[in-house]
């Protein structure tokens, strides 16, 4: 089974094909290029050089969120193409559970963060058990001094952050978390495509298919324009 993973949803655009085995390829550019710009030719070059065609791909695999409202939406119409020209299965993975599996054997409490324009970050802690990745906590938006006191709760477990927005951390903040805090290295710490196709694949076998008409993006809390949107309709009322 190959599957075709795309993750979008933040200022990395990340492509990959991955099968039962292995990962067949992987392109991954942290660069300023819009995902519009550059998704679909991603796509192209990554099925040339795997020596694929679109028609040898079995699924499809997507970052549905949370992250950056347009990179979602980007990437998911990309994909949602895709699988309907197709006729092939989709597949919506959580950016922040295929951020947390670039680390399948760190100890301790993994820690995703992705930045949020809010001064937020969304979040989520989770472990590696016996039964593979486990999350432990909900999937959350919240400010970095709101998360380090979450953390506290855990008795000083190690704690691994990964994620475009640990610079949103002070050191005055860290410093709390003590030191069994560690930050993951730079090659594992940003999102990648091969993770949300390799938990594509876990889902793919369970039979979690994902109508394409329901795929939708996963925001956590909703858009500015929306909560604006919001506001206007309270103060009409």
């Amino acid at each position: 089974m190959h599957v075709l993973a795309v993750n979008s949803a933040t200022s990395v655009a990340s492509v990959a094909v991955v099968n039962e085995e292995k990962v067949v390829s992987e392109f991954f550019l942290n660069t300023s290029k819009t995902h519009s710009e550059r998704l679909m030719p991603l796509i192209h070059e990554l099925l040339k050089y795997s020596d694929l065609e679109l028609s040898n791909i079995d699924a499809f695999a997507v970052a549905i969120g949370p992250g950056s409202f347009t990179g979602l939406r980007i990437g998911l119409a990309t994909v949602k193409g895709l699988a309907f020209f197709t006729q092939k299965p989709v597949v919506g993975i959580s950016t922040l559970d295929g951020l947390a599996a670039n680390l399948p054997y760190a100890g301790g409490l993994i820690c995703p963060v992705i930045y949020s324009k809010s001064n937020e970050i969304y979040t989520a802690i989770y472990i590696n058990s016996a039964c593979g990745l486990e999350r432990i906590s909900p999937y959350l938006a919240v400010s970095p001094k709101k998360l380090v006191l979450l953390l506290e709760q855990f008795d000083r477990r190690k704690i691994t952050f990964l994620g475009d927005a640990i610079d949103m951390f002070s050191e005055d903040l860290l410093k709390k978390l003590g030191s069994g805090l560690r930050f993951a290295p730079k090659e594992h710490r940003m999102p990648k495509a091969s993770a949300i196709g390799c938990l594509g694949i876990e889902k793919l076998k369970k039979g979690q298919i994902d109508k394409l008409e329901k795929l939708v993006p996963f925001y956590i809390r909703a858009s500015a324009a929306e909560e604006k949107r919001k506001k206007g309709s309270v103060q009409a009322k």
